[in-house]
């Protein structure tokens, strides 16, 4: 069978969950045909080592006019027996056996305030249209969570049986040589965006009343200096904040160095769809503890220690928690250790292929 993985969002903060979907279905697909459809600036990003699977420039933009026309013309042409969308972004009117992968529903959920309000708005407006309709246009929804699986069918109004939960999982590794250089020696550190949603701004909060207790601790914010974090840092500015470090874009062995020093890793999420670098944290044995929200507690089980992530002395108290007890500290990592043990990458993409099949065959 011929089939095509949208990968257009190859080169973006979820195209992780791509590249990796991709690196191991050539390991365990020799069978069907592949093309995998790519922006023409990602062309070189992600090349394949088997012989069934073959780039193909897609030069759609997401939620444009000409994703509706052009996109839907060139799958036409394309032929495919099944289409993967990795995103629910797709040309609508596309009649072909397809699969959608729906993260989260953040986008309807949740507002960004770094984003111009009308034009958020009205994208939400289409959104809540799309993510209504693509449950059930689709022959299979994928997602990461339970917790998001019953969110999209309660939204869609769509059956069980359309809709599967395949976990993500976090990479492994094997320690880091780099020395990152830090205004403090001790720190509590979190990895990604900082759009609203994330909640940052309590965990700077949180924070600085640890700081009463440990005026040496550190908050370490790794991730891209964008719009939503340079809000965050004026945030703090304005309230006189010390001890806040924001990285800018850093090179995985140095965030890798950083989650192995870190006293713990904070997650202060109000909605996620799976919580991908807490599970990242585990793996280099930083103790987690994360908000009680969402999927995070599905996900991170009895690894991680949890707060409500509306209430900033419930942060606050929960972190002094664990960076008060050695014994506690110890547990976690532990658990962790054990946690990243029931998520594989091979298993996600095996079960993604289970999928595919199961399509092709109705």
């Amino acid at each position: 069978m011929h089939i095509a993985i949208d990968a257009r969002i190859i080169n973006s903060t979820t195209g992780r969950y791509v590249e990796r979907l991709l690196h191991y279905l050539q390991t365990i697909d020799t069978t069907n045909e592949y093309s995998v459809l790519v922006r023409e600036k990602d062309l070189n990003y992600w090349k394949p080592s088997a012989k069934n699977f073959t780039i193909r420039v897609a030069e759609f933009a997401n939620y444009s006019f000409n994703e509706q026309v052009g996109f839907l013309r060139y799958l036409n042409k394309l032929n495919a027996d099944l289409v993967h969308f990795c995103m629910p972004q797709q040309p609508i009117f596309y009649k072909g056996k397809k699969v959608t992968t729906i993260h989260d529903l953040t986008l309807i959920r949740t507002y960004n305030s770094d984003k111009n309000w009308l034009k958020y708005h009205a994208k939400q407006l289409v959104a809540r249209y799309v993510l209504r309709m693509i449950p059930r246009t689709n022959n299979h929804i994928i997602t990461d969570a339970d917790f998001t699986k019953q969110d999209i069918i309660s939204y869609s109004h769509v059956s069980e049986e359309k809709v599967s939960r395949v976990y993500l999982a976090g990479e492994t590794t094997n320690g880091s040589s780099f020395t990152y250089t830090l205004p403090f020696k001790r720190y509590i550190m979190y990895v990604g965006q900082q759009s609203d949603y994330k909640n940052v701004k309590r965990l700077g909060d949180a924070h600085q009343k640890l700081r009463e207790t440990y005026p040496e601790l550190g908050l370490v914010l790794a991730g891209r200096k964008n719009a939503a974090a340079l809000r965050n840092e004026t945030y703090f500015n304005n309230k006189k904040y010390t001890g806040i470090h924001f990285t800018d874009y850093i090179e995985d062995a140095q965030l890798n160095w950083l989650y192995e020093h870190a006293e713990a890793y904070v997650f202060p999420s109000l909605m996620e769809g799976f919580g991908l670098p807490g599970l990242e944290a585990m793996a280099h044995g930083t103790p987690v503890v994360s908000s009680n929200a969402t999927c995070l507690p599905e996900v991170y089980g009895d690894a991680a220690h949890y707060f409500d992530p509306k209430e900033t002395d419930d942060i606050a108290r929960v972190i002094n928690e664990v960076l008060g007890n050695p014994a506690l500290k110890r547990t976690l990592s532990a658990a962790g250790y054990e946690r990243i043990k029931k998520f594989s990458w091979k298993k996600m993409a095996a079960e993604t292929l289970a999928i595919y099949e199961k399509v092709l065959s109705e």
